[in-house]
Formats: structure tokens, C-alpha cells, sequence
């Protein structure tokens, strides 16, 4: 035995029809976020970093400093001289 359709169907029938809305005062709710605390490390380095490449390389306020002991015949003691010359070793690992 076969049974046919009972009515006519139409698949763009189907396809046309609409659900209704739903209520507005379902749909609105605030936004909001959280943010890990792995995220707010990695936005204090992000900060740093950037921080530290807007700086000038050469600070101009120790250069002013130097220039004025370096005019005073006073400031190239003997221990300045000694501390100076222990740096540029230690600096070459000597």
C-alpha cells in the first residue's frame, strides 16, 4: 500500500515563514567581560616595553650633569681616576 501526501506541499512556502519576535526585555542584557589575570600581566609587560621604546637612548639630563663636572678642574681626583679605570676593567671582565 502507498499513501500520498494529503495536501501540497511547497518547499518555498516552508522557507518563507517567519518566527515570531521575541520579547525586548529578554534580548537586552549589559555586556560585559573578565579578563584573566594572565591577561593583565601580559597588558603590564605590553606596557613596559612600550614604555621603555619611547625612551630616549641617551639621557639628556645625565649628559648636562657630566659636561659641568668634567669642566671643574676639582672633579679628576685621584679617586675618581681610580674608580673610573676599575670600571672599564670590570667592564672588559678583567
Amino acid at each position: 500500500m502507498t499513501i500520498d501526501r494529503m495536501g501540497p506541499v511547497d518547499p518555498i512556502k516552508n522557507l518563507n515563514k517567519t518566527d515570531p519576535l521575541k520579547k525586548t526585555a529578554d534580548a537586552v542584557r549589559p555586556d560585559s567581560i573578565e579578563v584573566s589575570s594572565e591577561a593583565k600581566a601580559q597588558a603590564e609587560v605590553f606596557a613596559a616595553r612600550e614604555a621603555v621604546r619611547s625612551a630616549p637612548e641617551i639621557r639628556e639630563d645625565r649628559v648636562a650633569e657630566m659636561r659641568l663636572k668634567l669642566q671643574n678642574p676639582n672633579y679628576f681626583d685621584q679617586t675618581v681616576l681610580d674608580g673610573t679605570a676599575e670600571s672599564i676593567l670590570r667592564s672588559f671582565g678583567l
